[in-house]
């Protein structure tokens, strides 16, 4: 874990689930963190949280669907501790519904938090990380950008394309000795669920992850397990479920 210590790292929907865990987890073992959500509240209190446990960290509230907002979100990071190592792309929505319902609104909304919030999040930090000659950019895909399964299709379609995403970015980074990895959770207990519109597939989910699901620390584990390798070994991909996920 020793590379972990004293990095400067953004991590986006860090006001609950795995990137509030994550934010805990990397100050603990010496990294400065950025927090960033949506709920300023509640990135405040984990920021004074982690601080006067004696990390080091602040909060930043940004919407990853607003470009400005994200790029100040990366320039007060690099304002406030010179730099930018680790960008942890991890906001995310999950409404899934059934097609035929047409929700377009939640389609939308997935699209511009799911995809476009990871693109503000690699426009802004990428300047930097090419200036530097070095940085980790970390997004949050999913099973669902693997797998198919029940009302999944455009929640899927925007994980799908995460990944799409992070390897062709993968792949044009190597000349600035920039690492890129994507971590794929399956069933983790986080607020995701609670967004799901129809109460019917809400209803099925909170079940499943209820009796299979694991904490969002797992998530921040593997996050730190990234993060720690030798700087000339580049993890690309992690998929991870619960041992009980069949699917």
């Amino acid at each position: 874990m020793e590379n972990i210590k004293n990095k400067v790292v953004v991590i986006t929907g860090g006001s609950s689930g795995m990137g509030e865990a994550t934010a805990r987890y990397l100050a603990a073992k010496g990294a400065k963190v950025v927090i960033a959500a949506r709920r300023a509240e509640r990135i405040v209190a984990l920021a004074a949280e982690i601080t006067a446990s004696g990390g080091t960290a602040i909060a930043v509230t940004t919407d990853v669907t607003k470009r400005d907002d994200v790029k100040k979100l990366v320039d007060q990071a690099v304002d406030t501790y010179g730099r930018i190592d680790v960008l942890i792309n991890n906001a995310g929505v999950m409404p899934l519904s059934p097609i035929e319902q047409l929700k377009i609104d939640e389609w939308d909304h997935m699209i511009d938090v799911n995809l476009r919030g990871v693109l503000h999040g690699i426009a802004a930090a990428l300047p930097h990380m090419k200036a530097q000659k070095s940085g980790h950019i970390i997004n949050t895909a999913s099973v669902a950008g693997h797998k198919i399964f029940g009302a999944s299709a455009v929640y899927s379609a925007t994980k799908f394309a995460v990944r799409a995403l992070s390897e062709g970015l993968r792949q044009e980074v190597k000349p600035y000795n920039i690492r890129t990895t994507i971590i794929s959770p399956g069933a983790v207990k986080t607020e995701l669920l609670d967004h799901i519109s129809d109460k019917d597939v809400q209803a099925a989910n909170q079940e499943y992850v209820g009796q299979v699901g694991v904490s969002a620390d797992s998530y921040a584990h593997l996050v730190a397990f990234v993060m720690s390798q030798p700087d000339d070994v580049d993890i690309n991909e992690i998929l991870f479920r619960p041992t009980a996920q069949e699917l």
